[in-house]
Parts: C-alpha cells; sequence; structure tokens
C-alpha cells in the first residue's frame, strides 16, 4: 500500500504500455492512491492481467500509432471515468540494434511511429479533456538516450530526443493553464522492454551509469508519481533525470 493514499482520490488517469513494466507499475500506484485508471496497450493477454493485478477500472487494447484509434480511446476513457486528470505516455519500442547505415526501414518507421508520433497522437487527444476542468498532468517517459544518443540505437535515440522537444513545447504552450506537462529520462532500468535488446548493448548502457546498476522500476513509478500529482505544480516544459547519474543536466 502507498504511503500516500488519497493522494490521487478523485482522479482519473491514462497509462499507455499500462499492461506490463513501468506502466503497470504506476497504475498499481495510482490506484492505491485512489485514483480510476484506464490501461491502453497493444498486448490484449497482459491487459487483462494488468487490470486485475492494478485494479484498474478499464482496458483498451490499443496501437498508439493509430490516430484516429487513440481519438476514440481518449473518448472511452472519458466516457468510463467522467474526466481525464493524468495521463502517463510510457508505450514504446526499442527497434533494431544496429549502425544507421544498416538501419532496417520498416524498423526506423515503427519506431517513430510508437514512441514519437504516438505519443503526440496521445498528448493531442487528451489535452482537450483536461482543458475541461482546466487542471491535467502529462508525463512523458523519453530516456537518456534521448539525450546523449545511444550507439547503433539511432531511432530509439531520435525518437526519445523528439519527445524531449514535444514536451517543452506542449508545456510552454499549457503553461498558463492548470495542466503541466513533463518528461522522465531514465537510463537502463529492470523491465520487460529489455527483452528487445542483445546483452551487448544492455552491458553497454549499464557501463555508462556511475551508480553501477540498472533502475528499478519502482524506482521510475515514484518518481513518475510525483511528477503525475498536484505537487508537481510550477514545473512545466522541463526534463526530469533518473539515471543513476549518467545525465546530470
Amino acid at each position: 500500500m502507498s504511503v500516500y493514499a488519497g493522494r490521487f482520490a478523485g482522479q482519473a488517469a491514462i497509462i499507455t504500455g499500462g499492461a506490463s513494466g513501468v506502466g503497470r507499475d504506476v497504475a498499481a500506484r495510482l490506484t492505491a492512491e485512489g485514483a480510476q485508471v484506464t490501461l491502453w496497450d497493444m498486448n490484449d493477454d497482459a491487459l487483462a492481467a494488468a487490470k486485475e493485478a492494478t485494479g484498474a477500472v478499464h482496458t483498451i487494447k490499443l496501437d498508439v500509432s493509430d490516430a484516429a484509434a487513440v481519438e476514440a480511446a481518449a473518448a472511452e476513457s472519458f466516457a468510463k471515468m467522467g474526466r481525464v486528470d493524468v495521463l502517463v505516455a510510457s508505450a514504446g519500442i526499442t527497434g533494431a540494434t544496429v549502425p544507421v547505415h544498416e538501419f532496417p526501414l520498416d524498423s526506423w518507421r515503427r519506431v517513430i511511429d510508437i514512441n514519437l508520433n504516438g505519443l503526440f497522437y496521445c498528448c493531442r487527444a487528451v489535452v482537450p479533456f483536461m482543458l475541461k476542468n482546466d487542471y491535467g498532468r502529462i508525463v512523458n517517459v523519453s530516456s537518456v538516450a534521448g539525450k546523449e544518443g545511444n550507439p547503433n540505437a539511432s531511432a530509439y535515440s531520435a525518437s526519445k530526443a523528439g519527445v524531449i522537444g514535444l514536451t517543452k513545447s506542449l508545456g510552454k504552450e499549457l503553461a498558463k493553464t492548470g495542466i503541466r506537462v513533463n518528461a522522465l529520462t531514465p537510463a537502463t532500468f529492470k523491465s520487460p522492454i529489455l527483452e528487445q535488446l542483445p546483452q551487448s548493448q544492455i552491458d553497454y548502457m549499464l557501463s555508462k551509469i556511475p551508480a553501477g546498476r540498472l533502475g528499478e522500476v519502482h524506482e521510475v513509478a515514484s518518481m513518475i508519481c510525483w511528477m503525475a500529482s498536484t505537487e508537481c505544480s510550477f514545473t512545466t516544459a522541463s526534463t526530469f533525470d533518473i539515471s543513476g547519474g549518467r545525465t546530470t543536466y
């Protein structure tokens, strides 16, 4: 049980990539702290398990790269919960792990479509519902790769850099409203996304972390939950670091 029980009482949240990893952990935290939660994810079986495990009120099978489907999911989520106060955009994929000159075009397009275009579609669809109550918290999950660039991960690095830029732009657009928009840049942490990477890439990323270990999902989730709360009231269009000392800017 969260030590912040009641922090999200009366609020409603949408979490993309909510069926596993950090999205699922955040969902459990938000539910324990009083929120209604709707999970968006591509994995139907994982969604069912995550709903039971987290106490989410609703799930939607969704490919965030489909703009029309995202619009429909946002409307469905609002109708189900009666409001939208929080969006945690954590859906993402890694893509191929090869040099740029060998990078498959279909993998490049897919990574950009999910990690950047999909996140844009989600923000675009959800903001109007937040404006109805002049309140909202958007947490866009980027990566240290978006700050530094990881070799042999050009699509992922480029997409996550784009997330940072989009967050800064949207946060400034909405700064005079009650909506706050911030990004988080984790270093490598223990999550299912590591299954998409060769061990050599994981070892490289681990070698860059001064703390000498991978992050834990609950550490990332804790920071996201603060960013999604009313306590994060005067910071917007910003990027928070959680990298064990790798990127401190």
